[in-house]
């Protein structure tokens, strides 16, 4: 397993050692020791999984505190263009976004810190699957627009958005405190 280093603090792209050969592969998506040896302090509490049609965009979803939660993402099926918004008030990349293509092939992972942002838009049919380390929470579950000036995100292209994310508020009107 390998940890890569992104533009943003905090945010890392993870590598596993994938072992295959003729009859499949195999990799570990998740070793809290072998996290920690990388400096990642993550404990999954919980793991999701869903799945999406080519061109609809999820997100930019997050737990409020005091629930706020990491994420480790991947991308089992398909691809996806996958993208996380740093909102910690305090950090040098405050505001800033990161995206990268997760998918079945390069069996990429992005470790996705508590106070950000985080969605992804489906170019293909995919699924995409996470680990995070606090429990889903209804009432601090939280989302912002996709295409928010503020952050200046660049998508493939226009998606399919559900009603939820069409009518997320803009980051201005939000008062954040991670």
């Amino acid at each position: 397993m390998q940890k890569i280093e992104t533009p943003l603090q905090d945010l890392h792209v993870i590598e596993p050692q994938v072992f295959g050969d003729d009859r499949g592969f195999f990799f570990e998506s998740y070793n809290e020791d072998k996290f920690r040896d990388l400096g990642i302090n993550f404990s999954a509490k919980q793991g999701n999984y869903s799945r999406s049609a080519r061109g609809v965009l999820r997100g930019l979803h997050f737990q409020l505190p005091p629930k706020a939660m990491a994420k480790l993402v991947w991308c089992p099926r398909g691809r996806l263009w996958d993208v996380a918004v740093d909102l910690r008030k305090h950090s040098p990349t405050y505001l800033k976004w990161f995206g990268i293509e997760l998918s079945e092939e390069n069996k990429k992972m992005l470790f996705v810190p508590k106070g950000f942002a985080h969605g992804f838009y489906s170019l293909d049919d995919c699924d995409l699957a996470y680990l995070v380390d606090e429990t889903y929470d209804k009432d601090l579950d939280a989302n912002i627009r996709w295409d928010d000036p503020a952050f200046g995100i660049e998508w493939p292209i226009e998606p399919s958005l559900s009603a939820r994310d069409q009518a997320a508020p803009s980051f201005n009107e939000l008062d954040l405190t991670f």
